[in-house]
């Protein structure tokens, strides 16, 4: 038949029953009497009967009553009376037609019908046009239709309503509103006919709009079936249902150092957008991670080698949707690490000997002692003791039969850990010489002074006119108009109990001593006025930073590398300039390689990154929008949290705090409200800041969860100058502060564990701060390491030996003036 002949069927299908249409169109309804025409029953919507004259005009039955198309004659409940309703549905004959709306329809019946439902004029457009014209409702048009919708029923929730309904519930409100306003009946369904009718109601006819709510079924009747349900609607409007169980809105996690985890964000619904995690409110997906770098397709984040300063608070919530989140705990627990003291030791009979063992460990490990292989527990008595949690084996009068190998053994969750302190006892003819180590060297304006604490005896006297053995140069030379050498030192670094780096800034230059030999052997020449350094034990480095001259108009950043070797040391100045300070964070037992550092530049508002082993510049961290010039810095490795001490624009005012993450390089926010210098024990979980805005000295405790509380706060009477953590002699992994006075004789001790202090207040004055020039400790205070129960703090002409143990002055060293720059020496 072709082509042609098709369209002239379908044409001729589409011209006859139009006239018929507008006879009917024109006729009033109260008054037709005439018959229809048969076209009329083609589409089977009305039953025509001839005009009972005998009848009533006022009471016309659907006897005499002819409908237009599209509708039915439908008599009154209660009167009788005629009334014509739209045909419910038309007969499934396949004649297609195009409707003057644009729209495509199966046959004439359905042309009339629609413009009945729709109460607006369609008909039949006698142009085969129409059949190629396509659909004038695009994707981006519907899109429009949909967000109108939603605009008309926003306009029906109370702004109260909105305001107490979190953002993904307004949504789902507004259509589940909207689906019950087209469910007319109320079946839970909503078909074409219900569309039609709030088109109609909603006047959206009368919008120019390429798409109508009969394109609702054509885009999101998702299983065709004619009906829209709920669900449908959901998914048209993109409400996303998430779901998240009580029980699962916060998870923790256990995983030991070293091992990778994964973490599973339990938020699950249809729709679910992608999921992102954060860490203290910074967003890890869009960052270039090198140990969280892979975000599986359900959404789980993975963390590979995982160490302390990933433990803390992790959360998950799908884009977009904020309020609905997990959080995810993360523990890192680390196998116990142990150090014993002394590795070996004679005594003599009847005298009092301790073995230490000092264990770190998360969580905190149990010790226990064997001697030569037995457990020493059912042995204890008044004669052998175990002191704080074990961690000192004490025995009160050493017998012969005491000499043996005691074992420290440390345990926990995820690992043991053990090693050997040997003791001998043996009578004095037989007693090992004293070792070299175990001391404080002072420099002094005299030269170097070697002290052995527990006797407060001089062992040995480095004066200041003795030669050094590589440059045959004076210790101390004279300056230009001086009558005698004068010893000017700013700062010293232990490296490895080896060496010894002294600081003289006025002759620009660094010494180096030889602790076995206890002499000075080499000279290193610094850039001008060297006054700070640090040494780097991961990379055996020593970091000196020089000012240049004495308003610090030039300040330079050099590096002594392999110092610990025994070779000519020099200096490398590295590319940074301006540098105000720098940060190195130190190592301990668990901590033992640091990979970064950071250094701060004149008047600037960031701390900058940089690789320890290459010197370059990583990144920079800006502090701008906290109007923070960093002047000080602390570290802890538990989270990996910086604390930057910071100073305002104007140099007078003092912003608190801030808190930088180290695993993603932000800045967190303000350590709370707290304002000064940072200090941390050598555990990493503690801080303490002196506030003397607050006139107090502020502790906070870093759990093994990654959490910074406040623990303590003790009033504070003195400007403090120096502070630092001394071991507690009662208990294990616990610390006392030890802080010095700026301007008085005063000095603080303040027992973390109990939140006791005690002020002693008879330590004579200090250097008057106007005369140490090189760092605000115009007081140190250093202690013998962590096991010794002796520090030292000078004052201007004399210097102290402190007993920590029983917190109360040792004795006092007269013949040593100005000995601000103070080091220990352990073993040797």
């Amino acid at each position: 038949m072709g082509w042609i002949g098709l369209w002239v069927v379908l044409l001729g299908a589409a011209l006859w029953p139009t006239e018929g249409w507008r006879r009917l169109e024109g006729t009033r309804e109260e008054n037709t009497t005439a018959t229809a025409p048969q076209d009329v029953f083609a589409c089977g919507f009305v039953s025509v009967f001839p005009v009972d004259h005998g009848a009533p005009r006022h009471h016309v039955s659907c006897r005499t009553r002819a409908c237009p198309r599209g509708r039915r004659c439908l008599p009154d409940k209660e009167t009788g009376r005629a009334h014509c309703v739209c045909q419910d549905r038309c007969r499934p004959t396949f004649v297609p037609v195009c409707g003057s709306d644009g729209r495509f329809y199966e046959n004439h019946c359905e042309v009339y019908r629609t413009s009945c439902l729709q109460k607006r004029k369609i008909y039949v457009l006698h142009s085969r046009d129409c059949f190629f014209k396509g659909d004038t409702c695009t994707m981006a048009d519907y899109n429009k239709l949909k967000m109108l919708l939603l605009n008309m029923h926003a306009k029906n929730l109370s702004s109260e309503a909105a305001a107490q309904e979190k953002r993904m519930d307004q949504k789902r409100n507004l259509v589940d509103t909207m689906f019950t306003y087209l469910d007319v009946d109320h079946d839970g369904r909503v078909d074409s006919e219900e569309l039609a009718q709030i088109s109609t109601k909603g006047r959206l006819e009368d919008r120019p709009l390429e798409c109508s709510m009969q394109d609702l079924l054509r885009y999101d009747d998702y299983n065709n079936d004619g009906l829209l349900t709920l669900q449908e609607l959901y998914t048209a409007f993109q409400v996303v249902q998430l779901t998240l169980p009580e029980d699962k809105r916060v998870s923790i996690s256990t995983v030991t150092v070293g091992l990778s985890t994964v973490l599973s964000c339990a938020i699950q619904g249809t729709l679910r957008p992608p999921i992102m995690w954060k860490r203290n409110g910074i967003v890890l997906n869009f960052l270039d991670l090198d140990d969280i770098n892979d975000f599986g397709d359900d959404g789980s984040l993975y963390i590979t080698k995982v160490t302390t300063i990933h433990m803390g608070n992790y959360s998950c919530h799908a884009y977009g949707y904020e309020e609905l989140f997990q959080i995810h705990v993360l523990q890192v627990n680390v196998p116990p690490v142990i150090l014993v003291y002394p590795e070996t030791q004679a005594q003599e009979p009847g005298v009092a000997a301790s073995l230490h063992c000092y264990a770190d460990g998360i969580p905190n490990p149990t010790i226990v002692w064997l001697k030569n292989g037995m457990d020493l527990q059912p042995r204890l008595s008044k004669q052998l003791s175990l002191i704080a949690n074990g961690s000192e084996l004490h025995i009160r009068s050493v017998r012969y039969e005491d000499t043996g190998a005691y074992t420290c053994i440390a345990r926990n969750d995820v690992g043991v850990d053990e090693d050997i302190s040997s003791l001998f006892v043996e009578d004095s003819a037989r007693k090992t010489r004293l070792s070299v180590g175990h001391m404080f060297y002072i420099f002094s304006d005299d030269g170097i002074t070697i002290l052995q604490p527990s006797e407060c005896e001089t062992r040995r006297r480095i004066k200041r006119a003795d030669r050094i053995m590589a440059s045959y140069e004076e210790v101390c030379p004279k300056g230009e108009g001086d009558s005698l050498p004068r010893c000017t030192w700013a700062t010293a670094v232990n490296v490895r109990d080896k060496y010894i780096y002294a600081a003289q800034p006025l002759q620009n230059r660094l010494l180096v001593v030889d602790t076995q030999a206890q002499k000075v052997v080499q000279v290193v020449e610094t850039d001008p006025v060297p006054v700070k350094l640090h040494y780097d034990k991961s990379h055996d480095q020593v970091w000196v930073l020089s000012w240049g001259d004495h308003d610090k108009t030039y300040p330079t950043l050099q590096v002594v590398s392999q110092a610990s070797v025994g070779e000519e040391h020099r200096v490398v100045r590295t590319q940074f300039q301006r540098v105000d300070d720098f940060f190195i964070p130190p190592t301990n037992l668990i901590i033992t390689h640091v990979r970064f550092g950071f250094i701060f530049l004149k008047s600037e508002t960031a701390v900058h990154k940089i690789d320890l082993e290459t010197f370059h510049r990583l990144k920079t961290i800006s502090l701008k929008n906290y109007s923070c010039v960093p002047t000080g810095m602390a570290y802890t490795h538990l989270s990996g949290y910086y604390f930057i001490q910071c100073l305002g624009r104007n140099s007078t005012s003092f912003p608190p705090q801030l808190i930088i993450d180290g695993v993603t390089d932000s800045v967190i926010g303000p350590n709370r409200d707290i304002i000064g210098t940072p200090y941390v024990s050598p555990d990493g979980r503690h801080v303490a800041t002196p506030d003397y805005s607050r006139g107090t000295l502020r502790i906070q405790t870093i759990t093994f969860r990654g959490e910074l509380r406040p623990t303590h706060e003790f009033g504070l009477d003195l400007n403090i100058s120096d502070l630092i953590f001394q071991p507690s002699f009662t208990e294990s992994n616990q610390y006392s502060i030890v802080a010095t006075s700026r301007s008085g004789t005063e000095l603080l001790l303040a027992n973390l564990s109990t939140g006791r202090r005690k002020v002693l207040k008879t330590l004579k004055e200090p250097i008057p701060p106007e005369s140490w020039s090189w760092s605000r400790a115009n007081r140190l205070v250093v202690s013998s390491g962590p096991f010794g129960q002796y520090l030292v703090t000078p004052a201007a002409e004399s210097l102290f030996v402190l007993n920590g143990k029983q917190s109360i002055p040792h004795c006092e060293v007269s013949d040593i003036k100005k000995g601000n720059t103070v080091v220990w020496v352990g073993e040797v």
